[in-house]
Parts: C-alpha cells; structure tokens; sequence
C-alpha cells in the first residue's frame, strides 16, 4: 500500500483519490464514520476521534493522522483503550503518519484525518 500526494482534503492511495478521512484496516481502506463522535463536537470545538467509532484496533500500532496541522482532537478514551488493548498509538499531524505508513505497514492499521 502506498500513500501519495497528499494535500488539504485529499490524498491518493494506490492511484486512488480520496477526499474525506480514511480509516486503513489491514491493507483495506473504508471512508471515517465520525457520526458515533458527533455528540462531542460542542466540547471539542472540532469532531473528535472517540472510541465510539470503529477504530481498528486489531493492530500492534495504530496511527492517527491528525490533520495538516494536528487539530484533530482524540479523546482521552481513545488512549485509555489502546492502553489496554496494548496497542502502540502514534498521534501524529497526517503528512507524518503518511511517511510512517510508507516506511512500513506491518501490523499497523491507521486513521487519517485529511483537513485541519
């Protein structure tokens, strides 16, 4: 899997352009329901990431691309869960988890925010 030209709202993965936040599921890609994390968007001033959606934590890494400058705000839930789950998250602005993601995917599933 590779992830390209990414900019603002878009990115191009595999000679395929997405304009909206993915989430990569052992080599599978599926667009982000962020429906489930609606209801926090008043406290958050943003959408946040929340374990209320379905995040792919059947992983040893999961990365969370935050962004073009890092605003998406994961909750605390989130950490809790990789926590207990034993999973390594990396939260990282999007452009980074896209230079991780294509320095190796194994084992590794991702969340990647394409605005802010």
């Amino acid at each position: 899997m590779r992830f390209e030209a990414y900019s603002f709202g878009s990115i191009r993965v595999d000679g395929t352009t997405y304009e909206h936040d993915l989430v990569v599921d052992h080599g599978k890609i599926r667009k982000r329901k962020k429906a489930a994390s609606k209801g926090y968007r008043d406290a958050y001033g943003h959408t946040p990431l929340s374990v209320a959606e379905d995040i792919p934590w059947t992983c040893r890494r999961l990365v969370i691309g935050t962004g073009a400058s890092g605003s998406l705000p994961v909750m605390p839930d989130v950490e809790d869960e990789a926590r207990r789950r034993k999973v390594d998250l990396v939260l990282v602005p999007t452009a980074k988890a896209i230079e991780i993601l294509n320095e190796g995917m194994k084992e590794t599933n991702a969340v990647l925010h394409l605005t802010c």
